[in-house]
């Protein structure tokens, strides 16, 4: 009689997945990573110098005041018939002059962008959060996908040894076939060569996690449920229309035509006229006189004034320009359209994503327990002879391959709700929350 050596697959693979020592949870891995990240820093760099640049345009707005001071030395020499005279005098001045624009609509628009540069820089590094949100929830699950993978390959790699010693066993009673063994030996050594492939991917992901996170020997938390939280809202059509107020592609293309209709504004302001209050005091001091006088001398004085400047004709360079800003302000309106409509295509294939992961993780789950019902039924077949080895090695193989997928499925559906989050633009570290609180304690 055929015998056939159960093997204890949930004591295998839940020992391949058994929980590391000192494993970082998705909050905690994400943490590391803002403050590493080198594309992430960039972004907050570039946010904090856009608020800067923003901030000058207010200068124009603002009185100028300055201060100018100077020394000189003069070497008088005068000559007449049979008499040379010759003497220095010097003048020391000091001078403070303030300006302050009354009426320029030029630099009113100017400080207008500036503002709105402000917004657009805080719309810039909310895109970069949600990138990094999902860069790094990708990375983690990935560690994870490739940690389930070596498992199932270690555990069906252990159950085709069993079944290859089967074979052997019933080979030398004269019970089976030599082709029954040589089966067997032929998908061990292909479950060799997986387990190889499958340690050098679990390398290849945990390497990319360290990099991105900025530490070594990450072990990130496997999950504790396989219960995944459903879509909320359900209708696509709702998460379509919350994209299109807050999503940061939007806001930015928004940003943009506002800055490009302020820009024709400033085109528009060079036919009209600027007024300036203008203010100056000047102290000048001769020491030694002059040219014409041998006194010392000192004057004070005080100026205050407006200064009135209207363009009359600039060889049409005003014209151009404001018919380049109004080109200009067509192609930022043409751009926040198409940054719509991507975005709305975005979010759709992003929620139908979702829901067909959803419907995949259901089917695999069926799949799972069929293809463990198969194999046992073709065990118990091998073992009163009606099943031959390559039924069962087929099996077994159908199973951890089902498992595989399975646990891929699971892990794209959490990054997928990320995904779809990230692409209505509601992406959020909150969200991660969610996501960590399915993860091992």
């Amino acid at each position: 009689m055929k015998t056939f050596r159960l093997l204890p697959l949930t004591l295998a693979v839940g020992a391949a997945l058994a929980l590391p020592v000192r494993a970082q949870s998705l909050l905690d891995l994400y943490e590391s990573a803002r403050g590493y990240d080198a594309a992430y820093q960039s972004a907050k760099a570039q946010y904090d110098a856009n608020l800067y640049k923003a901030a000058q345009a207010k200068a124009n707005l603002l009185p100028t005041v300055n201060l100018t001071a100077g020394a000189t030395t003069t070497q008088f020499q005068t000559e007449v018939p049979a008499n040379t005279a010759s003497r220095s005098f010097d003048n020391q001045n000091v001078s403070v002059s303030a300006s302050q624009p009354l009426y320029r609509p030029a630099n009113l628009a100017a400080y207008q962008q500036g503002k709105r540069q402000a917004d657009l820089a805080e719309a810039q590094l909310l895109t970069a959060e949600q990138d990094l949100i999902v860069r790094v929830s990708q990375a983690y699950f990935d560690v994870l996908g490739a940690q389930d993978t070596l498992a199932f390959v270690q555990a069906q790699k252990t159950a085709v040894a069993e079944q290859l010693a089967s074979a052997k066993r019933n080979f030398e009673v004269g019970t089976a076939t030599i082709t029954d063994t040589r089966e067997a030996q032929a998908r061990y050594d292909l479950v060799i060569a997986q387990e190889i492939a499958a340690d050098n991917d679990l390398r290849v992901k945990k390497l990319a996690l360290d990099q991105l996170v900025g530490k070594t020997g990450t072990a990130p938390k496997p999950l504790a449920t396989v219960e995944l939280p459903a879509v909320q809202p359900t209708d696509v059509n709702t998460w379509v229309q919350t994209s299109q107020d807050i999503h940061p592609s939007i806001k930015q293309n928004l940003i943009a035509l506002e800055v490009a209709k302020l820009e024709t504004e400033k085109a528009m302001a060079g036919h009209k006229p600027t007024l300036d209050l203008t203010a100056s005091a000047t102290t000048n001091r001769n020491i030694g006189g002059t040219a014409l006088s041998t006194t010392d001398t000192r004057t004070n004085s005080q100026a205050v004034g407006l200064s009135f400047n209207l363009p009359l004709f600039a060889g049409f360079a005003t014209q151009n320009r404001l018919r380049e800003t109004l080109s200009l302000e067509e192609k930022a309106r043409a751009d926040l359209e198409n940054a719509q409509r991507t975005v709305a295509q975005g979010t759709r294939t992003a929620y139908f994503g979702v829901v067909s992961g959803m419907g995949q993780v259901k089917a695999l789950e069926a799949a799972e327990a069929s293809s463990q019902s198969a194999l046992d039924a073709n065990k118990l077949g091998y073992q009163v002879g009606v099943r031959i080895n390559i039924d069962v090695l087929n099996s077994q193989s159908q199973l951890y391959q089902t498992k595989r997928d399975l646990s891929k499925a699971r892990y794209d559906v959490l990054v997928g709700g990320l995904k779809l989050r990230q692409a209505n633009g509601s992406l959020k570290t909150d969200d991660l929350q969610g996501v960590n609180a399915l993860l091992a304690k």
